[in-house]
C-alpha cells in the first residue's frame, strides 16, 4: 500500500500561494474526504499530491521519495486522480477509453497484454459497465460517464485513487451509485480513497477520516463524528449549523444553517 505524505508544502496557483506550510499524512486503507469553503485549497491540495500542480516549497513524498524525482509511469503506477473537469471524450468507445487506464504499464504503446484486458474487463466488472464497452463515451449519462471514468481509474491499478468531486452534475441516484462503488472498492480491494466533495451529508456517510480545510490549510482531520460539529462547521463554513444523528448510519447530519453575521 503507497505511502503518500507532504511536508511543509506551499503551492501556488495563477501566481498566487494558495498552500503555505501544509502537512499531511494520507490515511492509508480509508476512505478519507475533504470539505472546505471554495477557494480554500481543497483541489489544489489534490493536485499537489497527485503531482499535477508543482510544489513552491517542502517536499510530497510516495513511499519515502520525493515524488518530483520519480518517472511519472513510476507515479501513474501507485496512485491515480480522477480530476473533476474530465477530457473531451469526442469519438472514443467506452472501451477504448477504459483501456488508457493500461498505459503506465505498458511497454509499448498501445499494446495490450492479457494481464491488461484482465484488469480491464475487472475495472467493468466492478463499476457494471461491461454493457457499454462499445458505446461512444459521448452518448451515455452523468452518472455512466463517471462510472467509466472510474473504471478508466481502476484499470491504471493503483492503491491509491484521487476523486475531485467526484458526484458533481449527477443527480441523487446517482450520487449513491458512484459512492457506494468506492465505498465497495476501499473494503473489498483495500483502495485507499481520498476524495473533495461539497456534499457534508455524503461525506460523512461515505468516509472513514475528514479533512476540513480553511485558507489553505488544514483545521481539523480525524473521524468524522469529531469533525461535523457545530463549532468546526461555524469556523470553517461561517455557519450556524443544526446537526442530528443519521438513524441508520450514525453519523451526524447537517439538517439546517444559517448565515452567521
Amino acid at each position: 500500500m503507497s505511502d503518500i505524505k507532504a511536508e511543509t508544502i506551499s503551492v501556488a496557483y495563477d501566481h498566487k500561494m494558495i498552500i503555505e506550510h501544509l502537512s499531511l499524512d494520507v490515511p492509508q486503507g480509508a476512505i478519507t474526504t475533504i470539505i472546505g469553503a471554495n477557494g480554500c485549497g481543497k483541489s489544489t491540495l489534490l493536485k499537489a499530491l497527485t503531482r499535477i500542480h508543482k510544489v513552491e516549497k517542502g517536499a510530497i513524498y510516495l513511499d519515502g521519495q520525493s515524488i518530483a524525482t520519480l518517472p511519472t509511469k513510476q507515479v501513474a503506477q501507485k496512485i491515480t486522480l480522477l480530476p473533476q473537469v474530465l477530457e473531451a471524450t469526442e469519438g472514443i468507445s467506452v472501451y477504448e477509453l477504459i483501456s488508457y487506464g493500461r498505459y503506465p504499464h505498458q511497454k509499448y504503446l498501445g499494446s495490450l497484454t492479457a494481464y491488461d484486458r484482465s484488469r480491464i474487463h475487472w475495472a467493468m466488472e466492478v463499476t457494471n459497465t461491461i454493457g457499454l464497452a462499445n458505446n461512444d463515451v459521448d452518448t451515455l449519462s452523468g452518472g455512466q460517464k463517471q462510472r467509466v471514468w472510474i473504471a478508466m481509474a481502476l484499470a491504471q491499478d493503483t492503491d491509491t485513487i484521487f476523486l475531485d468531486e467526484p458526484t458533481t452534475y449527477l443527480d441523487l441516484n446517482h450520487q449513491l451509485e458512484v459512492l457506494e462503488l468506492l465505498k465497495r472498492l476501499n473494503q473489498e480491494n483495500g483502495k485507499t480513497i481520498v476524495m473533495v466533495l461539497h456534499d457534508l451529508n455524503l461525506s460523512a456517510r461515505f468516509s472513514d477520516q475528514l479533512i476540513a480545510m480553511k485558507d489553505g490549510d488544514i483545521q481539523y482531520q480525524g473521524a468524522v463524528s469529531d469533525i461535523l460539529t457545530v463549532s468546526n462547521l461555524e469556523t470553517i463554513f461561517n455557519i450556524k449549523a443544526h446537526l442530528v444523528e443519521d438513524p441508520i448510519h450514525k453519523v451526524p447530519v447537517l439538517l439546517s444553517y444559517q448565515l452567521l453575521p
